[in-house]
């Protein structure tokens, strides 16, 4: 299920496969149904619903199909005032809806009516709202638990959407042709990084790599990075006695904490401790489950100044991309842009913090940099298999 609350305060909720609303405190559930002129639809049990995270956010949208289009809830958690958790209901169809909800301990925009509701059996404190064709109704969850009453003007779903884009792509953002291997793949990125915002962090004790995985998230999100310490410290001494990719991509991510706190012997020691391990593990090529999908992903355009180390994936071939602050170093990041004339690709890159040397062995073996600006011209590359419809190549 999807996390809603909002980052830097206490109150969380889980979001159903259908939209319901479950806070983690002993507030009740927030079910919704649905009226339309054909029968009532349980968005529970409805084959014609869909759910997705609004540009990878923790803003959900859930649509229930109606014999003349869609009934579409938004739900988004605002900071405003005590903090709310907003259900919007857009009637996206031509004919009237009614929408009702399992009780009313709700912030509602105008006065509860009673209303008859016949052919659905709801508890006894469930309440309906009418909503005109092409019409919107909200409700919110009052965060301090100050029940019913008038929902105060909300900022609309679209700023909180902006909002968390604003924060996770402080972390690296990326411009990824459509599809399984490039948009989609960066939509999971916003979707991991909004959980790790809103308090899913792995545990430093028994599972190291994604916590030190997760914290870097955190700390390239803005976190503050000196009361995670200790446990970084001691999941590093974990790593140090496992191998693999994770753990490589784990030693990276913690290189990143360390230099933000300005730890410069502590990011000695790691250094050394990592000279001291076996050859870097290669990155997996099928897409990596959990926080680690993360590095998955921006070591597939960027390995330490190595760009695109796998090659371009067959499906992003004369589609231009973009990627921005991708990590190359503790304290350097690259931002690049990919231009097609022809069959060859035009790259522009910048390089943020100290010097690295790019090259791009897979592409134009030949090629190498140490400019933090500029662009070249590589030959055309080869189309390369793939047996994985979820691997990044």
């Amino acid at each position: 299920m999807i996390t809603t609350g909002v980052s830097g305060r206490p109150w969380r909720a889980s979001i159903t496969p259908w939209g319901a609303v479950q806070p983690w405190d002993d507030q009740p559930t927030l079910d919704w149904f649905v009226a339309a002129e054909d029968r009532w639809h349980v968005p529970a049990d409805e084959p014609s619903l869909r759910q997705r995270r609004v540009s990878g956010t923790a803003v959900v949208e859930t649509r229930v199909r109606v014999p003349s289009g869609d009934v579409i809830q938004r739900i988004a958690s605002m900071a405003d005032g005590p903090g709310y958790t907003v259900i919007e209901i857009e009637n996206d169809s031509t004919a009237a809806v009614a929408v009702a909800f399992s009780h009313r301990d709700v912030r509602t925009e105008r006065p509860i009516v009673d209303l008859p509701i016949e052919g659905l059996d709801l508890p006894d404190d469930a309440f309906v709202l009418p909503i005109g064709h092409r019409s919107t109704v909200r409700v919110a969850i009052a965060h301090d638990r100050s029940g019913d009453g008038q929902l105060p003007a909300l900022p609309a779903i679209a700023q909180v959407v902006s909002g968390w884009l604003t924060v996770t792509d402080r972390a690296s953002r990326f411009v990824l042709p459509e599809g399984e291997t490039g948009e989609a793949v960066a939509l999971d990125v916003t979707a991991r990084r909004c959980e790790l915002a809103l308090g899913e962090m792995a545990h430093g004790e028994t599972d190291p790599a994604g916590y030190a995985i997760g914290l870097g998230e955190l700390v390239r999100m803005g976190e503050r990075p000196d009361p995670w310490l200790p446990e970084l410290a001691l999941a590093v001494e974990r790593l140090a006695r496992t191998d693999g990719w994770m753990a490589d991509a784990a030693f990276d991510a913690a290189a990143r904490v360390l230099h933000v706190a300005g730890e410069h012997r502590a990011l000695a020691d790691l250094g050394r401790l990592v000279e001291r391990r076996s050859v870097r593990a290669e990155r997996p090529v099928a897409r990596v489950d959990g926080v680690g999908l993360v590095p998955w992903l921006e070591q597939g355009l960027a390995d330490r100044g190595r760009l695109l180390p796998d090659g371009i994936p067959t499906a992003w071939l004369g589609a231009n991309f973009e990627v921005y602050g991708v990590p190359v170093g503790p304290a350097s990041t690259i931002s690049y842009a990919v231009r097609w004339h022809g069959e060859r690709p035009a790259v522009l890159w910048e390089v943020t913090g100290p010097p690295v040397e790019l090259t791009s062995p897979s592409l134009d073996p030949v090629w190498r940099t140490h400019e933090p600006t500029g662009e070249t011209l590589w030959p055309p590359p080869a189309p390369l298999p793939t047996t994985d419809p979820g691997s990044f190549t």
